[in-house]
């Protein structure tokens, strides 16, 4: 199915401005948490920064993503406000060599996650409100020094989880005929379309991403900003409907990424990506202090970055080394292969981004249903504070959301389809490489996989606290 043919939905997508109302949309919203989380109440409940960042913003990127693709690359304020400074400032220089690829981007995910968790910024609006500033001066930055979509590609730390979990969506931008691609002279899909009366002049950008659509497979580094839709001359580009996750079985040299078995960086992001999920609801649990306070009794430690830095070398190294490592030393000699471990390694890593997506939409999914009413009264309040005046009615503070308790079966089957989807990749990938010997190759990913569901599953049914940042005592 060709979603750019649906009615209304396709006719919609296919606008050449569809994009830029989606964008205008949420940079509007970024300047109201913005606004309201420097100038309004410093109370978490009672502030847009707060309140549409944490609960609202992060589960509809998720649900999103899952539901339907990479909508928050999509519509990307900070993508708009890069394209206004190079009106006036030019990129002329090309992202280092050194520096491709997604290293900076998942040392940055690692980043932003820590000091989330280490600053509560679910609780500090005023610091949520300078950290979307901060987000928007740096791709404005990046993008005007370095031509291209060099931020998004290489940088910005939302875009790396969005592309890894985007694996997942149910749809993809790829070509419809083969031989209109082979016919075609211009590849405006990559370089752009020009003005024939100015060849100099763009009138309508390629895909900056560098990938090119007759060689592009699945959604890794695609934002669907749908340039190569309207830069296509032969209307030969579709939104199309795929199966989740099966871009992650194929082992075909594709445009912009290369073999995906070759991808250190990319397995690494897998990886990170699912035992992230596990740690960032974890940390929020009351077993977490319980951890915290033995390992600050181990270390010694009086403040919480250090005990906190420890918690997350211990579930996004330390552990996942250990546990990727034997699982592929097993896989090895059950099946006497010649592979290396680490090639082992990262041909299995991919299999576990379902189950990594299923615990991020169980983690955001419960804060958004229990708080997705909130937003009514968070705005009605701003309101008054902005204008003097209950423009939007009087703040109904007793609307919230859904019991937690009501929750939970929603999270459990979240886990249960994550855990299936990645237990039937490890399947595939061992069919695929070990075909003569499939069961005994997928045994110990099975048992890593089942593993982080039993984890997931143990986390989640723990009672929720918030976190206080200070002097662990």
């Amino acid at each position: 199915m060709n979603i750019l043919r649906v009615p209304f939905i396709g006719a919609f997508l296919r606008w050449r401005h569809a994009r830029l109302v989606l964008q205008l949309l949420l940079l509007l919203a970024a300047i109201a948490v913005v606004l309201h989380g420097l100038l309004g109440p410093q109370l978490a409940a009672r502030n847009l920064a707060t309140v549409l960042t944490s609960i609202h913003w992060r589960g509809f990127l998720i649900i999103a993503i899952v539901a339907a693709g990479n909508l928050f690359c999509t519509a990307c304020p900070m993508v708009l406000a890069r394209d206004l400074s190079r009106r006036a400032v030019h990129p002329a220089l090309r992202w280092p060599r050194l520096l491709r690829g997604k290293w900076l981007g998942l040392g940055l995910l690692v980043a932003v996650l820590f000091a989330y968790e280490l600053f509560d910024l679910w609780s500090q609006p005023r610091a949520t409100a300078w950290l979307v500033i901060g987000y928007f001066a740096l791709a404005i930055v990046v993008d005007t020094m370095f031509a291209g979509a060099s931020f998004c590609k290489h940088v910005c730390p939302i875009g790396q989880f969005n592309f890894t979990a985007s694996t997942m969506s149910p749809a993809e931008l790829r070509i419809v005929d083969r031989e209109t691609c082979q016919t075609c002279r211009t590849s405006d899909c990559i370089k752009g379309r020009s003005d024939p009366a100015r060849p100099a002049t763009v009138i309508q950008r390629g895909c900056e991403l560098g990938l090119f659509l007759p060689s592009k497979v699945g959604n890794i580094d695609c934002t669907m900003c749908l340039d190569c839709v309207q830069a296509c001359p032969h209307d030969n580009i579709a939104l199309a409907a795929r199966t989740p996750g099966i871009e992650l079985l194929d082992q075909a040299r594709r445009s912009g990424i290369g073999r995906l078995g070759r991808r250190a960086d990319l397995a690494a992001l897998a990886v990170v990506f699912t035992f992230a999920a596990l740690v960032s609801a974890f940390a929020m649990t009351s077993p977490a202090y319980i951890v915290e306070r033995r390992l600050a009794a181990v270390l010694g430690a009086t403040s919480e970055w250090p005990v906190l830095a420890m918690l997350f070398i211990l579930g996004l190294v330390v552990i996942p080394a250990a546990l990727l490592t034997a699982a592929s030393a097993i896989a090895r000699t059950a099946v006497e292969g010649r592979r290396s471990i680490a090639a082992t390694t990262i041909a299995y890593a991919y299999a576990l981004i379902p189950i990594g997506l299923g615990i991020w939409v169980a983690h955001y999914g419960f804060h958004l249903l229990t708080g997705v009413l909130t937003i009514v009264p968070v705005a009605q309040s701003a309101a008054i504070d902005a204008f003097g005046r209950a423009l939007l009615g009087g703040p109904f503070w007793t609307w919230v959301g859904v019991q937690p308790g009501a929750v939970f079966p929603l999270q459990l089957g979240c886990i249960v389809l994550g855990t299936a989807g990645s237990l039937g990749l490890v399947h595939a990938i061992s069919e695929r490489d070990e075909p003569s010997r499939a069961v005994l190759a997928a045994a110990p990913w099975h048992v890593v996989v089942l593993l982080i569901a039993i984890t997931a599953l143990w986390i989640l049914s723990q009672p929720m606290e918030l976190r206080t940042t200070g002097v662990l005592g």
